[in-house]
């Protein structure tokens, strides 16, 4: 396997589970019985990195623990040089392609967070101005859009100052 690698320029440290881990590696190979990787230094090890499984059994049970691990990609043992490069460029993908799903995840939770104060916004300026909802949200995002602000930073400042602040500038 190390040759199969070493072909494509890959180096290898080979690293037993329950070592402490000083490295962030670019790719972790995980052979299944090794499996489950229960620690929690383990876990968060395989974290930063795209992880390969490398597959000795097809058996349900294995499969589950594989499957636990959420590698990117997965090679079956004995390793042959076929197939190598396909998992590595898969699991580099997938890996790259999970980086910015959880990126949208996060946006996509803190806006939603932040719906609440957009909502206490639209309220204080349909009550301050004696507007309908779509004619105050208008209004903020206008605003927003004036101070090059985002909705929801604009929304902060309403209602922390209790009333749409003016443009500077």
């Amino acid at each position: 396997m190390r040759r199969q690698f070493e072909r494509l320029g890959i180096e290898g440290i080979a690293w037993t589970p329950g070592e402490p881990v000083d490295l962030t590696p670019d790719l972790a190979l995980i052979d299944d019985e090794f499996l489950p990787l229960l620690h929690p230094v383990q876990r968060a090890f395989l974290a930063r990195c795209p992880v390969i499984a490398l597959l000795g059994t097809e058996t349900p049970s294995r499969l589950k623990l594989v499957f636990e691990l959420d590698p990117a990609s997965f090679l079956i043992k004995p390793l042959r040089s076929a197939g190598i490069y396909a998992a590595l460029v898969m699991a580099f993908e997938r890996n790259e392609r999970t980086i910015e799903l959880k990126q949208q995840v996060r946006k996509l939770e803190q806006r939603l967070r932040s719906r609440r104060v957009v909502l206490a916004a639209v309220l204080q300026v349909m009550h301050s101005h004696a507007l309908a909802e779509p004619a105050a949200f208008a209004l903020i995002r206008r605003s927003a859009m004036e101070q090059r602000k985002t909705i929801e930073e604009l929304s902060a400042e309403i209602t922390a100052k209790g009333m749409l602040p003016r443009a500077t500038g």
